[in-house]
């Protein structure tokens, strides 16, 4: 999706700025900390040896500058900090960071997989695959294309890929609009479930991306009855968009973080590129 025009913007600076230093940030490099268990799949060995397909994960920016931001707010140190940050938007990831390390993340291999988005289907049983290819002639390209451009919120509720119309669509009665909102909020706490598992508990949970900042019915729909976690919603703060919008007795932060991925991008590549930069100047 992305690379083909970010080649073409690495070639033409290098061909007309051909002395700056060039620094490429990827969206996968935060997740590099995942240990073997979080990032091999079950499959024959040399899949992986050879072919380098395990879980890369994506939105390391956005979960890596949100994560710093909430430490920030709290006053305490990342390294402290057992959290969980839900990038919500027509792509969707959840990443579980545990002393300010990515420990696990919901996309794999691909953008495609991990909870429901707005025209992906995320995980599903791998089986359907050469099912609907055999019995409706579909080649791998219609195959990848179903998964990623036709599925998510868009294939369930028939209506479109965009949280609010689904939203909309669902005060008015449609059935299948509020099934993809349920389906939608269902993957996400499924999720954020095993991650507090595999954390050993949980200090905070983040919302971002455009969902996760803008709308208040998808935060309460994952935080649903979820008391039993120290983890509950104050409707008024959620409503207004608090930053912090967890009750005041509630023992796991819930907070609402505007995500800044270009903000995050320029850090890194002064904090690569500024060593290189001395001794050059720039012409008048």
């Amino acid at each position: 999706l992305h690379n083909p025009v970010n080649a073409l913007g690495i070639h033409v600076f290098r061909q007309l700025l051909p002395d700056a230093p060039s620094v490429a940030v990827f969206d996968t490099a935060f997740h590099q900390t995942l240990d073997e268990p979080a990032y091999i799949y079950p499959l024959p060995w040399h899949y992986y040896a050879e072919l380098g397909i395990r879980r890369y994960g994506f939105h390391g920016t956005s979960h890596k500058y949100v994560s710093g931001v909430l430490a920030e707010k709290l006053g305490v140190p990342l390294s402290a900090l057992r959290v969980i940050c839900c990038h919500l938007g027509n792509g969707s990831s959840i990443c579980a960071i545990k002393n300010g390390r990515s420990v696990n993340t919901s996309m794999g291999f691909t953008p495609q997989s991990g909870v429901m988005m707005g025209t992906r289907s995320g995980d599903i049983d791998p089986s359907i695959l050469p099912w609907i290819a055999q019995r409706e002639s579909k080649t791998p390209q219609q195959l990848n294309q179903l998964l990623n451009n036709e599925s998510g919120l868009l294939g369930v509720s028939g209506v479109s890929s965009d949280y609010r119309d689904v939203e909309q669509a669902a005060n008015t009665g449609n059935r299948q609009a509020k099934l993809a909102l349920t389906l939608f909020a269902e993957r996400i706490r499924a999720t954020i479930g095993s991650y507090i598992m595999q954390m050993g508990g949980l200090d905070a949970l983040v919302f971002t991306g455009g969902i996760g900042e803008n709308s208040a019915r998808a935060r309460s729909a994952v935080c649903h009855n979820l008391q039993f976690l120290g983890l509950a919603v104050d409707e008024e703060k959620n409503q207004r968009n608090a930053t912090f919008i967890q009750t005041e007795n509630a023992l796991v932060k819930v907070a609402v973080i505007n995500t800044n991925e270009e903000l995050m991008i320029a850090q890194d590549v002064m904090r690569i590129a500024l060593p290189a930069t001395e001794g050059l100047c720039v012409p008048a």
